[in-house]
């Protein structure tokens, strides 16, 4: 099992593979990632993004999954830039609800002006904020999600944001919902989710506004899931968490995850951060 990530295995320029681990500054919250490329053919389209980092005086975990779609340079984009965006906002340490709800919409501008060099292509975002390991963050956009274990309960702390549920928001702008025999629902046809970063050619049908949560993490959280939908087409949240909760160490947790993803027959992307939020 954990031979699953093969570092040496090239595609399409990055690794079809990779993990790691970190933990922050005493020790108390540690965290790893797992990103298995899919069985589709073409490059990974998945990034992440895992660490800790201070500012101001705080501890700030800072965790995020961008799953792209029509190529790689939305996801690669985010990031970059999207964490750094909320961060720099001087309502963070204040409101960080609105910090966030900024952070997203200029990203999203600095994408559609950037599209000649963007491309047509777009990508979901979960990012988490863990502030002084106290207080967790979490905003999305799309289908990657958010999981929290409270004693051994998998909250959902994101919302999916699917044509399906969201048809009259895309069909008031404009767009409409398809829903071919044997296929997901699709936005004017092509894409799966109803809110994206980019897609500069259907964002006149989508949103990329980011639904917040937040909670407080106490003695009761054990650990924070985020990944892409990969790992979710095939897995519910209940069963990520029990099978997270059995491995200590989050780095091997998240590669079960990944390795039971592929074995379900997963046949997308498939990244993953285990955050344990306590040792």
């Amino acid at each position: 099992m954990d031979n699953l990530c093969c570092f040496n295995s090239i595609v399409g320029g990055r690794s079809s593979c990779s993990s790691g681990k970190g933990r922050s500054r005493n020790g108390a919250v540690k965290y790893g990632f797992a990103l298995l490329k899919g069985k589709a053919n073409h490059p990974m389209e998945d990034y992440h993004v895992a660490k800790f980092t201070q500012l101001q005086g705080h501890e700030l975990g800072l965790f995020a999954i961008y799953d792209g779609h029509l190529g790689d340079s939305v996801p690669a984009y985010l990031q970059k830039h999207l964490l750094p965006n909320i961060l720099k906002d001087e309502e963070f340490w204040t409101d960080p609800n609105r910090s966030i709800l900024k952070a997203y919409e200029k990203t999203d501008q600095a994408i559609l002006s950037h599209s000649p060099d963007l491309g047509r292509g777009g990508s979901t975002a979960v990012t988490a904020i863990l502030i002084d390991g106290r207080k967790l963050w979490v905003a999305n956009v799309g289908d990657s999600r958010a999981v929290l274990s409270k004693n051994g309960q998998a909250m959902q702390m994101s919302i999916d944001h699917e044509p399906s549920t969201e048809r009259g928001s895309i069909e008031n702008r404009g767009g409409f919902v398809s829903n071919l025999p044997g296929d997901v629902a699709r936005v004017n046809g092509q894409l799966a989710v109803s809110r994206a970063f980019g897609d500069k050619n259907l964002k006149l049908h989508l949103r990329s506004d980011p639904d917040i949560q937040n909670a407080d993490v106490n003695s009761n959280t054990d650990l924070l899931i985020l990944a892409s939908d990969g790992l979710w087409k095939v897995m519910s949240n209940q069963e990520a968490v029990d099978i997270a909760k059995k491995t200590k160490d989050p780095q091997r947790a998240a590669k079960k995850l990944a390795a039971e993803a592929l074995n379900r027959d997963s046949k997308d992307d498939i990244s993953c951060i285990v955050v344990r939020l306590k040792g």
